[in-house]
């Protein structure tokens, strides 16, 4: 529905930007064959005239303020900002160029302070505070998903400064503006950095160990930046899936070294400056607010509720965490050759290649021998999409017709299982964007271009982004068991937006709290393992012969082996997130110089500090928290694998994988979106709040 304020509005934006009108492609698709560079920053502009417009309508109603004319009217509006938004923001970290870079940190302060001025507005607030006290006198009845869509609001209005004076609001958008020009920064510095960081190999010798495909992707990569020999691109995260590989210990040392380093190097691409000034504006930002620190006010708005909680659980994960991984360690060593007495004989570049030589002697398997039976089209197919068909009823048509917005991207059109003697109708759409490249930055994640809601009567459209490395034209695309789970954790995201079924944009899918999003995703890895599906995409891409089926019993037998290290590296991470956000302004270091120090700290007094176990992501290139929304929330994946592995054991105990089951998850869960408490989401399917043990059992914490 186009109100008529974003018609006056849109008017004034030239008629052939594709953004002037929603799109008329199949579920409203953002055409991509029409998109460029230059209409994203006129239409987000020309977006949040029309957006303003509608929202002073709604500030100055004569009429008493209602459901319709109050929260529907806010629900409705910004519908042209939001499909420029939606579609420019899943463009930059995806296929991004210098000039939407540039755009970004124009528009990111622009973009602040609009959102400042309507969640400061004190007539919207008036209007809104008139519909929380009936609700609160019982003069007025809401559906239980406008009653907690009320609630939030009135939540949103709070923390936005609602209540400060005139000059400490003046302050706040302030800093809000600065936050968000410093975040997009810090993006621009990190892709930059990455690929500075990639380490070029000139002599193919020093490769051995490598699979074919690897070495031609990189040998593509090099080729791409005009380089001669094989580049190695950097991965986001600290440990590198590619040192499994190799056999050469100083290449290993290089690619270790070149990825530590990231963003602490000097010069342009250094992100300690505004890392140091983001943590202390953050801190500002909550105190004028009300909160002892950044982590405070994040963990308010969480299922967490406190840092106190967030803090209780990962001090009672790192020791036995810490504790697994010297126990890891120590095997290492013996593998090695060298003493086994303590973890510094095992050094981080050499952790992975030595781990799979454990694998190799104890389960007969290593990730060279794998990758044939993990082909990504098999893998999709028969794995990622048939797990979704077996549980909930979906099937998946490849679009050719559709346009992404990279040569790469694949469209699929998503269909609902029908009712007896109803037509198979459309659910959704799901974009696919599965490789690497230089525009790209690294990590995995999902997106949403529509998002599914009854009141404007949407279906979804989400998106699934990763960084496998991309073959030569005619080769297959073979994974590590790594890059496997991935896949399927992605896709979990994809389906809580696929199967969301609300009636409110804001409520929609992912939706959530932080600390909860991950849930869904995490649980949707477990069909990964599950041998039903194992055994249907693990299947030799040249042969077709199945994976042995040994080595399918092998691989479920091996899944505890490495948690001490995955465990730990992680929570270090987790551990320097919050270290970092919960600290006062005057705390917060002032030289570049001490920001590797304060990191080092931070790891000893969490009892983290494991030279050859290092974060995941050290603090000069954490894009989450600096760069992306996970500032103070890290924590939220293992707060959300306590949910997850508490479902795990409930599908066990109900069956496993069935559609019974599967309609159970959608139907509790997955359909209600933000509609409601998440936590009372989980204990409908569950039947009570959840419990720790299954995680410090999966974790081998126990």
């Amino acid at each position: 529905m186009t109100s008529i304020h974003e018609t006056t509005v849109s008017s004034e934006l030239d008629p052939a930007n594709p953004f002037a009108a929603p799109s008329t492609l199949p579920y409203e698709l953002p055409d991509f064959s029409a998109i460029r560079e230059e209409h994203y920053e006129p239409a987000v502009v020309a977006g949040m005239a029309a957006h303003r417009a509608e929202v002073e309508a709604i500030a100055t109603n004569p009429e008493p303020a209602t459901v319709e004319n109050t929260l529907e009217a806010l629900e409705r509006a910004g519908q042209l900002l939001g499909r420029a938004t939606t579609a420019f923001y899943n463009q930059l970290p995806s296929d991004s160029t210098p000039g939407l870079e540039d755009i970004q940190e124009r528009l990111a302060p622009q973009l602040a302070a609009h959102q400042d001025a309507i969640l400061m507005d004190a007539r919207l607030h008036a209007r809104v505070q008139t519909l929380a006290d009936a609700a609160a006198a019982g003069t007025l009845t809401l559906e239980p998903d406008t009653a907690h869509l009320l609630e939030k609001l009135m939540t949103q209005f709070k923390r936005s400064g609602i209540a400060l004076s005139e000059a400490d609001q003046a302050r706040l958008r302030a800093l809000n503006s600065r936050i968000t020009s410093l975040q997009a920064g810090f993006g621009r510095k990190l892709l930059a950095g990455a690929n500075e960081a990639s380490v070029l190999v000139t002599d193919e010798a020093e490769l051995a160990g490598l699979s074919s495909g690897a070495k031609a992707g990189a040998r593509a990569a090099a080729e791409a930046r005009g380089q001669e020999g094989w580049l190695l691109e950097m991965q986001l995260f600290t440990h590198q899936s590619v040192l499994a590989s190799l056999e050469d210990a100083g290449l290993r040392a290089r690619i270790q070294e070149a990825s530590r380093t990231r963003g602490a190097t000097g010069g342009d691409n250094d992100t300690r400056e505004v890392l140091l000034e983001l943590a202390r504006l953050r801190a500002e930002h909550a105190q004028l607010l009300g909160y002892e620190h950044h982590a405070a006010y994040v963990a308010a708005d969480a299922t967490a509720g406190t840092t106190a909680a967030v803090n209780e659980m990962l001090a009672r994960l790192a020791p036995a965490a810490v504790a697994n991984a010297r126990r890891e360690a120590r095997e290492l060593a013996t593998v090695s050759g060298a003493s086994a007495d303590e973890v510094g004989s095992v050094a981080a570049a050499d952790w992975s290649h030595l781990s799979e030589a454990v694998r190799k002697e104890r389960f007969n398997l290593d990730d060279a021998a794998l990758r044939p039976y993990l082909e990504l089209e098999r893998v999709v197919h028969d794995g990622v999409f048939k797990a979704a068909g077996l549980l909930f009823g979906l099937s998946f048509t490849e679009r050719h017709d559709l346009p992404g917005y990279h040569p790469d991207v694949r469209v699929f059109e998503v269909f609902d299982a029908p009712d007896p003697g109803e037509p198979n109708t459309g659910l959704g759409l799901f974009l696919a964007d599965w490789y690497t490249r230089e525009s790209k930055r690294g990590g995995a994640w999902m997106d949403s271009l529509v998002h599914q809601n009854h009141l404007l009567g949407q279906k979804p459209v989400v998106v699934n982004n990763l960084n496998i490395v991309k073959p030569p034209a005619g080769e297959p695309t073979l994974l590590v068991w790594d890059e496997v789970t991935t896949l399927f954790h992605e896709f979990g995201h994809a389906l809580h937006g696929l199967l969301s079924d609300v009636r409110y944009p804001s409520q929609s899918g992912t939706s959530v709290p932080r600390d909860f999003v991950e849930y869904p995703s995490q649980v949707n890895e477990m069909w990964s393992w599950e041998p039903q599906i194992l055994r249907s995409f693990a299947v030799h891409h040249a042969t077709g012969e199945p994976m042995p089926a040994d080595w399918v019993d092998t691989m479920l037998a091996s899944r505890i082996w490495g948690e001490g290290f995955a465990t730990t590296e992680y929570l270090a991470a987790a551990l320097l997130d919050q270290a970092w956000h919960q600290l006062a302004p005057s705390d917060v270091p002032t030289s570049v110089d001490d920001v590797l120090p304060f990191e080092a700290a931070a790891l000893a007094a969490a009892g983290v500090d494991l030279d050859a176990v290092p974060p995941r992501y050290r603090t000069t290139y954490f894009n989450h928290i600096f760069g992306g929304g996970y500032s103070a929330g890290y924590y939220s994946y293992i707060w959300s694998e306590v949910l997850d592995a508490d479902t795990v054991e409930w599908y066990a105990e109900n069956g496993g994988l069935t559609r019974e089951n599967g309609e159970a998850f959608r139907r509790k869960l997955l359909a209600r979106g933000g509609s409601q408490d998440p936590l009372a989401s989980f204990e409908d399917l569950r039947g009570r709040p959840a419990e720790i043990g299954p995680l410090l059992e999966r974790r081998g914490l126990v």
